[in-house]
């Protein structure tokens, strides 16, 4: 069965940081290449940054270039979110992914593999 389990959330004051970790299970981890997407109220499901964690170009959206860091520990078949500098409008459920390598990143329904979410929620 496949599964992508995020963790990490949480509340947290504005400026601080998280690290979110997505732990993948059920599928070949460098097979696909896995992704960071957001969710805030009321908006539209947005990526964050993704790489394949066999090599190539990563993306991170402008919003967060400079805050936000993805790394992989393909040992443990695990994704992670370095999230520092954040501020209230970071606030939003994070989702990991997979898709399969050269797919349409951009487009939400490439991405094949979906986690149930981890809520990051930063004060003013």
């Amino acid at each position: 069965e496949v599964q992508l389990v995020e963790s990490g959330g949480g509340l947290v004051q504005a400026g601080g940081s998280l690290r979110l970790s997505c732990e993948a299970s059920g599928f070949t981890f460098d097979d696909y290449t896995i992704g960071w997407f957001r969710q805030a109220p009321g908006k539209e499901r947005e990526g964050v940054s993704w790489f394949s964690s066999s090599g190539g170009r990563a993306y991170i959206a402008g919003s967060v270039k400079g805050r936000f860091t993805i790394s992989s520990d393909n040992a443990k078949n695990t994704m992670y979110l370095q999230m520092n500098s954040l501020k209230p409008e970071d606030t939003a459920v994070y989702y990991c992914a997979a898709a399969l390598p050269k797919s349409d990143y951009g487009v939400i329904t490439s991405w094949k593999y979906w986690g149930k979410g981890t809520l990051v929620t930063v004060s003013s």
